[in-house]
C-alpha cells in the first residue's frame, strides 16, 4: 500500500469520525438551530478540534438540573407565589403606585420564575466604584452576624486585599463570612489568597473550580452575578467586581462606568435564597434556611423590586424575556446600557419593532471595547438598529460596563446580565426588576447625562466602513452564538 494510499484511507476515517460527532451534536442537543449551524460550521473547518471546542464550549446545562428548591424547601416560598398569582389575576394585589398597574403581566410573568414581589425596600443607586466601594466597606464594618458575598471576579490588587482583610477581621470578631466566587472569573487568583479568611473561621467556595488550572469542562458556564448580603438589612447587587479597575485604576480602560444597587427591605429575601442556593452547590454544604437569614423588618421604603435569576439550569429564560415584556409594552422611551450587545433574534426583533412603531429607543455600548471579537460582533448588529431608527451611541469617556434598562421613566432593570446570548443563555445572573417612577428616573437621568461622554453613530459614518471593517464585522457575526 503506498503513502498516498494510507494517507486516504486516514482522512477518510478522520471524515467518517468527524460526520459521526457532528451527529452528535445534532441529535443529542436540543438547542436553538443558529447555534447547531455555527457549532457544525466550526467542526467542518476544524475537524477533531471543532468537538473538543464543542465539549469545553457548547454543552447545554439546561437539561442538567444543577440548581434547584427541594420539595421540602418550596414549602414556604411556592405558596407565596402562588398567592400572589392569584391576587394580580382576580386584581386584589395592591400596589403603592396605581400607575403599576400596568406592569402586573410583567410581575406575573417573573413569578413564574419564583420571584417574590415586594413594596416595602429602599433603593440608592451607584454609577462609580468609589461611592459603591465607599458604601460597602462601611457596610461590611457595621456586619454583626454574617456577611454572605458572591462575585465572579475577585482581583489580587489594592482593593481585593483590602476587603479580604475586612472580611478576614469580622470572622475573627465571630460573624459569619461566607465567601463565593467563580471559578472562570478568578482563574488567575491563588487559593493561597484565601488562607487568612479561612484560618480564621471563614468559608470559600468557588463555582465550577477547574480540575487543573487553566483546564475547565465547564468554564463556558459562569456565575456572573454579584451579590453582598449583610445581617438581612443590606445588600448589594450590580455589574461592579473587586478589583482595582473597577475604581478606574486601569491603565487601559480608565474610569469604569457601571450601575450598581443597594436594597434595603424584603427584596433582601430573595437575594439571600438566590446566595444560598448558590452556595449550596458550589460548597455541597446543606441549605440553611436559618430564621436570622430572613429577619423580620420594619417597611424601609416603598419600592417595589423582583429579584429575577436565570442561567442554564432555569427552565425559563427569565431576564430576557423580562427584558422582551419591557421593551414590548414601552410607550413612550427605552433606553439601554450595555458592554455586549450580541442578542439573539427575539431581543433584535423588539427593539427593531418598537422603533419603528415611534418609540424613543436608545443603546449605549463601549467605544472602547475589552473583547474586540464581541466588539465586531456588536457593531454589525448596531446597523440593523440604526435602519430601524434606533438611535446607537458609544461611550468614550472609559469603559461601559453598565446593564440598565428604563422604560417610560417609570420601571427598570439593573443587574449583572447583559444584552448578549452569553447571558441569556450561559452564565448565571440576577438582576432587580424596579417597579418605581422615582428610582427610573434617576437611572434615566444618568443614560442622559452619560451621552455627553457619548458619540453618536450615524448611518452616514456607519456606511463608511472600510471592508476590513466589514469582514471583521461579518465574520464575529457568524460566530456570534457561540461567543
Amino acid at each position: 500500500m503506498t503513502i498516498a494510499n494510507t494517507s486516504f484511507q486516514v482522512l477518510s476515517y478522520l471524515f467518517l469520525l468527524n460526520i459521526i460527532l457532528a451527529l452528535i451534536v445534532v441529535g443529542f442537543e436540543r438547542r436553538n438551530p443558529t447555534a447547531t449551524l455555527s457549532w457544525l460550521l466550526v467542526m467542518f473547518f476544524f475537524p477533531g478540534f471543532g468537538f473538543v471546542l464543542y465539549m469545553f464550549l457548547g454543552q447545554d446545562l439546561r437539561k442538567k438540573r444543577l440548581f434547584y428548591i427541594k420539595e421540602g424547601e418550596e414549602r414556604e416560598l411556592y405558596p407565596l407565589v402562588q398567592q400572589q398569582g392569584e391576587y394580580l389575576h382576580n386584581n386584589l394585589l395592591q400596589f403603592n403606585d396605581e400607575r403599576m398597574n400596568e406592569y402586573k403581566n410583567l410581575i406575573h410573568l417573573h413569578l413564574n420564575s419564583q420571584a417574590l414581589f415586594t413594596q416595602d425596600n429602599s433603593v440608592e443607586v451607584f454609577d462609580n466604584g468609589n461611592d459603591l466601594f465607599r458604601e460597602l466597606k462601611a457596610g461590611l464594618e457595621r456586619a454583626q452576624k454574617y456577611i454572605h458575598m458572591e462575585y465572579y471576579i475577585i482581583r489580587n490588587d489594592s482593593l481585593g486585599k483590602e476587603i479580604l482583610d475586612l472580611l478576614t477581621r469580622k470572622a475573627r470578631s465571630g460573624v459569619e463570612v461566607k465567601l463565593l466566587y467563580d471559578g472562570m472569573g478568578c482563574m488567575h487568583l491563588p487559593r493561597k489568597f484565601f488562607k487568612p479568611l479561612i484560618a480564621v473561621g471563614g468559608k470559600v467556595a468557588s463555582f465550577f473550580p477547574p480540575l487543573l488550572p487553566y483546564f475547565n469542562l465547564r468554564f463556558n458556564y459562569r456565575n456572573h452575578r454579584k451579590i453582598c448580603l449583610i445581617d438581612g438589612e443590606e445588600g448589594f447587587v450590580g455589574g461592579f467586581n473587586i478589583g482595582d479597575e473597577y475604581l478606574g485604576k486601569s491603565p487601559e480602560f480608565g474610569y469604569w462606568r457601571d450601575t450598581h444597587l443597594r436594597i434595603k427591605g424584603s427584596a433582601l429575601d430573595e437575594m439571600e435564597l438566590r446566595f444560598l442556593l448558590d452556595w449550596r452547590y458550589a460548597s455541597r454544604d446543606n441549605f440553611i434556611a436559618d430564621a436570622r437569614y430572613f429577619p423580620h423588618r420594619t417597611d424601609q421604603g416603598q419600592t417595589g423590586i423582583q429579584i429575577v435569576s436565570s442561567g442554564p439550569d432555569s427552565k425559563w429564560s427569565a431576564i430576557k424575556h423580562g427584558y422582551l415584556k419591557m421593551i414590548s409594552g414601552a410607550r413612550r422611551n427605552i433606553y439601554l446600557q450595555t458592554p455586549y450587545f450580541v442578542p439573539d433574534d427575539s431581543i433584535l426583533e423588539a427593539l427593531k419593532i418598537a422603533a419603528l412603531s415611534g418609540i424613543e429607543v436608545c443603546l449605549t455600548i463601549p467605544g472602547k471595547p475589552d473583547h474586540f471579537f464581541v466588539h465586531w460582533a456588536s457593531m454589525s448588529y448596531v446597523g440593523e438598529l440604526l435602519e430601524a431608527g434606533v438611535r446607537c451611541f458609544t461611550y468614550n469617556r472609559g469603559f461601559m460596563h453598565s446593564k440598565v434598562i428604563v422604560t417610560d421613566g417609570l420601571i427598570s432593570s439593573v443587574g449583572t446580565a447583559n444584552l448578549d446570548i452569553r447571558s441569556f443563555e450561559l452564565n448565571f445572573e440576577v438582576n432587580a426588576f424596579i417597579y418605581d417612577e422615582k428610582v427610573s428616573q434617576e437611572l434615566e437621568a444618568s443614560f442622559k447625562k452619560d451621552l455627553e461622554a457619548c458619540t453618536e453613530i450615524t448611518m452616514e459614518g456607519y456606511m463608511r466602513r472600510s471592508l476590513s471593517v466589514r469582514t471583521k464585522e461579518a465574520c464575529c457575526r457568524l460566530l456570534s452564538p457561540l461567543l
